[in-house]
């Protein structure tokens, strides 16, 4: 089954406001594609467009928590934190406010809408900021987990979502714990960890290298900060080898994060599957995941390469 964590976040969004009434709801104009239309329409007194004007939607998100109301802000995940990310830092980041950033059409599965509305950067921005929990949830039913979890939890939130309809992986009984990693399979010779698209091309990559043989390990990383650091040192010290896979530039996002554990922690070889230090163009979704080397296969041949560093 697929569904698109946006499309997840819209209906949870309305059902959190039917229980919730200090919830209140902002978008910049683009509440069909960020799902938050669908609050709109049920709950129209605590909706705001914003119109396009993303760093106004931060201070008035800001004043709004500062009145005690827990406030739900979303646009495309290029436009925050990429065009807010002062507003963010001074008017939410700093004081601790309870806003929760929910952006959506992340990563450059964005498609053909191109260059300027990829997000690849967004990670490495809102990660340097303090007081920010980020999560990057991997599929529909992790994602609408968790909104209700950032809505029960004081200060700012940072949640990205995806655009397309990707594969569900986890089952009706899962249970998202911020800052605690999942393990999706277990594994000795080599552990990937991935966020949001990238965990079920690496659960098929995991398939595919276990018909030859190789033991890998996999975790679903969907709280980027604050890191699991006890999964990360334990899948260290247990498999001796570590892939990262996101959907996001190399330097600044979840590889690097990764590797500073380990290299803290316990020191061992690691690979990074993720965009190299480039933009990509408009193209398909599927087109520019393969270009840019974000698919199963490429996460295959990555970890057989760091097993093979592993050996010597």
């Amino acid at each position: 089954m697929e569904q698109s964590t946006r499309e997840a976040y819209g209906k949870t969004l309305v059902e959190l406001g039917r229980q919730n009434p200090n919830i209140v709801v902002l978008d910049a104009d683009l509440s069909k594609s960020t799902q938050t239309g669908l609050f709109s329409k049920e709950l129209p007194e605590r909706f705001f467009n914003c119109g396009i004007a993303e760093q106004n939607m931060i201070g008035i998100a800001a004043g709004l928590a500062a009145s005690g109301k827990t406030v739900f802000a979303s646009t495309f995940a290029v436009f925050a934190p990429g065009r807010c990310f002062d507003q963010i830092r001074m008017s939410v980041a700093q004081p601790k406010l309870n806003v929760k950033i929910v952006t959506t059409h992340s990563g450059i599965t964005v498609g053909e809408d191109g260059t300027s509305h990829h997000a690849i950067e967004d990670l490495s921005l809102i990660c340097s900021l303090p007081s920010f929990t980020v999560i990057v949830p991997a599929d529909a039913i992790e994602a609408a987990q968790a909104i209700e979890v950032a809505a029960q939890t004081q200060g700012p939130f940072y949640v990205r979502l995806s655009r397309p309809k990707t594969l569900v992986i986890n089952t009706p009984d899962y249970k998202f714990t911020v800052g605690k990693a999942t393990t999706l399979k277990e594994g000795k010779d080599i552990t990937i960890i991935a966020i949001g698209i990238m965990v079920a091309f690496a659960l098929e990559a995991a398939r595919s290298l276990a018909r030859d043989g190789i033991d890998c390990r996999v975790l679903n990383m969907s709280t980027v900060k604050p890191l699991d650091s006890d999964a990360i040192t334990k899948a260290a010290v247990e498999t001796g080898a570590i892939v990262t896979a996101e959907e996001h530039l190399r330097r600044g996002g979840l590889g690097s994060a990764v590797a500073q554990i380990v290299a803290e922690n316990h020191p061992v070889p690691m690979s990074f599957v993720a965009l190299n230090d480039v933009y990509a163009k408009s193209g398909k979704a599927e087109e520019l995941l393969q270009r840019h080397k974000l698919t199963a296969a490429d996460i295959e041949t990555t970890a057989r390469s760091l097993l093979t560093r592993k050996r010597r």
